[in-house]
């Protein structure tokens, strides 16, 4: 019984990796993602935790977790939505509900632990060490993404991995990774620049 788990787990992992590559449709490959520009703000997402700070009041400040439902509560509001936006305009949503209670209040939101919405991660799925969902961070490439889930799996098949990214309205492109020429020969013409809801699949090598 116990033997059959790691057979149980490839089975699920090549499952999604069919079921991601359905995305890409019937598409060509690329061979490499072009040069982007990235103007990118960060938006707050379920999960992450926010240092609220409330100038001149300090037993109003405190930190609180996004709730899987976006919401916040801090200690004169309730359910306050606060996924989707940036942390100057929650800052600026929390001062308009505030001025209920205090008067003129100025707020400060940091982020402290971030986890980002779907569109604003990287996700990693397939032959990875650790496939995981990356929060984007400005200037990331493929090498940065690779060292957050652990390399490539033994079974992996590294130079066949690809890149799907979302294009303007419902298309997308695929590109092709050379992921052993990056990670196992240092070929660093094979590091490539990621956007915000890039989706990095890796196959399993056929032995």
């Amino acid at each position: 019984m116990y033997n059959s788990i790691p057979l149980l787990k490839k089975a699920f992992t090549g499952l999604v990796v069919g079921m991601v590559a359905l995305m890409v449709g019937c598409s060509s490959n690329q061979s490499a993602p072009p040069s982007v520009s990235q103007n990118y703000d960060y938006v707050i997402g379920p999960g992450d935790t926010l240092d609220i700070f409330v100038w001149g009041n300090p037993e109003l400040s405190t930190s609180v977790k996004v709730r899987p439902d976006g919401k916040i509560t801090t200690r004169l509001v309730e359910d306050l939505e606060a996924s989707g936006v940036s942390s100057s305009q929650l800052a600026r949503n929390i001062e308009k509900a505030y001025a209920k209670y205090v008067k003129t209040p100025i707020v400060t939101v940091i982020v402290d632990g971030f986890t980002g919405i779907p569109q604003q991660q990287v996700r990693v799925v397939g032959e990875a060490a650790k496939p995981l969902n990356v929060p984007f961070r400005k200037h990331m490439t493929l090498l940065d993404v690779m060292i957050e889930v652990g390399g490539l799996s033994e079974f992996a098949s590294g130079n066949s991995a690809v890149l799907v990214r979302r294009d303007s309205g419902d298309s997308q492109s695929t590109f092709d990774l050379r992921l052993n020429d990056l990670l196992k020969s240092g070929d660093i013409s094979a590091n490539v620049p990621l956007l915000p809801g890039d989706i990095i699949i890796i196959p399993e090598a056929w032995f």
